[in-house]
């Protein structure tokens, strides 16, 4: 039972809630709550920890769950979880996991359908530029999995994918999700177009709305900063522009909502052949 809060383990856990620099060095992160948790591959598990009151309710369920894991848990006291923790109402259980790490490669293989087979589709890729909001990059992933996207290009200045908001919002999509962080995010449109993947950028200079283009081959959608939308360099990469169709006053759309339409808009061609 750890309870005391100089407890190294508690220090540390406390400290990677706290800075995105110490979780990217030591390529380690923070899970929290059990739905996230049971997502985990166990594999990525270093640590998990759990509180007294945690256990006093768990189900058989949840125990068949922690006695299943390959390096076990330890029991803190409430209040110590109380300080580990990132939430406001923590649920009891946290895990240390182990950052992924995805190749160029692994980005471009065809999505999985729910029973772990190849869809066999060409690439559907999301190049992000500047999101900074945790929750809507979150949303992106999220969305992105459903609709079958292969694989998240993100430029350095995106809000860290590790940040705590940002995995809760996944809802475990950020486990099965290939993504890279990239410093030239020209350059990674220029590799995808040496592929035959064809980039496309949602912009008011479009001719032609989303869905009367051809997403079935390969396909990449870039989206831009919540604000400022695609630098001008990024979107000109582009190898064409569209529109997404809106009424009334609107003049943007949300990035999370942008992402979700193309890519489910892509999923639907790709349905239908």
């Amino acid at each position: 039972m750890i309870s005391s809060p100089s407890n190294e383990k508690v220090k540390r856990i406390v400290a990677y809630n706290a800075k995105n620099r110490l979780r990217k060095e030591d390529k380690v992160f923070i899970v929290e709550g059990i739905r996230m948790q049971v997502e985990i591959p166990v594999d990525l598990i270093l640590e998990t920890y759990v509180s007294e009151s945690f256990l006093q309710k768990a189900s058989d369920k949840d125990m068949e769950y922690l006695r299943s894991l390959p390096l076990g848990y330890e029991e803190v006291t409430d209040q110590i979880f109380k300080k580990m923790s990132d939430t406001k109402t923590p649920q009891g259980i946290l895990s240390l996991a182990r950052q992924a790490e995805y190749s160029d490669e692994d980005l471009l293989t065809p999505a999985r359908n729910r029973d772990g087979s190849s869809t066999g589709y060409a690439p559907l890729i999301l190049i992000l530029e500047g999101i900074q909001d945790p929750g809507n990059l979150g949303t992106i992933f999220r969305s992105a999995e459903g609709a079958g996207v292969t694989g998240i290009y993100m430029s350095s200045d995106c809000a860290d994918v590790y940040n705590s908001k940002v995995v809760r919002s996944t809802m475990g999509a950020i486990f099965r999700q290939p993504f890279k962080y990239t410093d030239d995010l020209l350059g990674t449109i220029n590799m995808l177009k040496d592929k035959g993947i064809v980039s496309y950028a949602a912009h008011l200079k479009g001719t032609k709305n989303y869905d009367e283009l051809d997403f079935t081959k390969g396909t990449a959608f870039l989206i831009g900063n919540e604000g400022n939308g695609l630098s001008n360099e990024i979107a000109d990469a582009a190898d064409e522009y569209l529109l997404i169709p809106m009424l009334g006053q609107v003049e943007s759309m949300n990035a999370a909502t942008s992402a979700a339409l193309l890519g489910f808009e892509a999923a639907r061609q790709r349905r239908i052949g």
